[in-house]
């Protein structure tokens, strides 16, 4: 979503007593938590998954240094939405998809901003993800290795499991993820291997509020 969608969802009726603030770049938001007092970061993506990647980084730093702030991410689709809600390394309060309508948009927005910096526990955070359906260690073992180029038969070696047992957890973890592909696979195993990496050249908008 552009910085223009932005000011014009927050223009209308139920989220005009919000102020909202845009940003282009992480440094320059980073630089305002000194002299602004956000109530939440509203996170705009794009369906890039060094952008994905990005976003965790950025949401698990604010997380760590402004944990009252409220953390909310606007998704382009759901697969994109399944993979920053099973990888992210902290709670999100709210998760949406851009997709929706103007009207749908405005009301979860307006539902999420004003549950008073809650986190929401049991994830009914108008995206119903099933968090019961995490990736266990063992199938992120596997996306890790296959992000480096490693066969099946050779993460079989490294785990010292059989074949058949490797095909079995990678087969469970695109369910869980929800795709189809290795080339879907290997979105969300670029995220586990680079995730500790920050790269602050993301080129979207996000924004950040106070009422």
């Amino acid at each position: 979503m552009s910085a223009v969608g932005l000011e014009h969802l927050f223009a209308r009726p139920l989220l005009n007593t919000f102020t909202l603030h845009l940003f282009k770049d992480i440094k320059s938001f980073q630089a305002s938590l000194n002299s602004v007092s956000y109530s939440s970061l509203i996170y705009s993506l794009s369906d890039e998954r060094e952008e994905r990647r990005n976003c965790l980084v950025c949401i698990k730093e604010l997380a760590m240094s402004h944990g009252t702030v409220q953390r909310i991410v606007l998704a382009s689709d759901t697969k994109e939405a399944s993979l920053i809600e099973q990888l992210s390394p902290s709670r999100l309060h709210g998760l949406i998809l851009k997709s929706d309508s103007l009207t749908t948009l405005q009301e979860h927005l307006s539902r999420l901003l004003n549950e008073n910096r809650r986190v929401n526990d049991s994830m009914s955070n108008h995206w119903n993800i099933h968090r019961g359906r995490l990736l266990s260690p063992t199938e992120r073992a596997i996306l890790q290795f296959m992000s480096c180029g490693f066969s099946i038969p050779e993460i079989a070696t490294r785990l010292d499991r059989n074949i058949k047992t490797i095909r079995a957890h990678k087969f469970n973890a695109m369910v869980k993820l929800g795709v189809r592909s290795d080339v879907g696979l290997l979105d969300a195993a670029d995220i586990l291997t680079h995730f500790p990496v920050p790269d602050h050249r993301m080129p979207r908008f996000f924004g950040a509020l106070h009422s």
